[in-house]
């Protein structure tokens, strides 16, 4: 079953000098803060596409790694994932690095090193970054 989920941005002024708000549409959680300054320095309480990218990256792999573990067998206690995502003005979005660590009784650093590499390429959010550079650091905590 296809789902569609909906966020809109309303933008007043130029881009180095105006600012936004999204919205997040489809839960209704909120509605936040975006400007130029927000994406290049300091975020100053601001949200920014790189910021949306990386929580939907961070989810997204979380999702999909616990799904692999559980057809592997395996419940996870808790799985931790960061994404940094990088963005260079006037080259755009180059990289997105996950930070992931987990307790999971049971299993290898093998099987979970395994696991991790295959849900960092099959999660759909990996995939729809497919043309950056995505990193992942996987640490099996005990």
């Amino acid at each position: 079953m296809a789902a569609t989920r909906t966020a809109h941005t309303v933008w007043n002024g130029d881009l180095m000098t105006g600012s936004g708000q999204t919205t997040l549409d489809s839960s209704g959680l909120g509605t936040f803060e975006v400007t130029w300054k927000a994406r290049t320095e300091a975020a100053e309480g601001k949200t920014s596409p790189e910021e949306l990218i990386a929580a939907a990256h961070a989810s997204c792999f979380s999702m999909a790694f616990s799904h692999a573990l559980a057809g592997a067998g395996h419940a996870p206690e808790e799985v931790n994932t960061k994404a940094d995502v990088t963005f260079v003005p006037g080259t755009g979005i180059t990289g997105s690095h996950l930070t992931m660590s987990a307790k999971i009784p049971g299993i290898s650093e093998e099987e979970f090193q395994k696991i991790a590499a295959e849900a960092k390429t099959g999660c759909p959010v990996s995939g729809a970054l497919a043309s950056i550079d995505i990193t992942l650091d996987a640490t099996l905590q005990s």
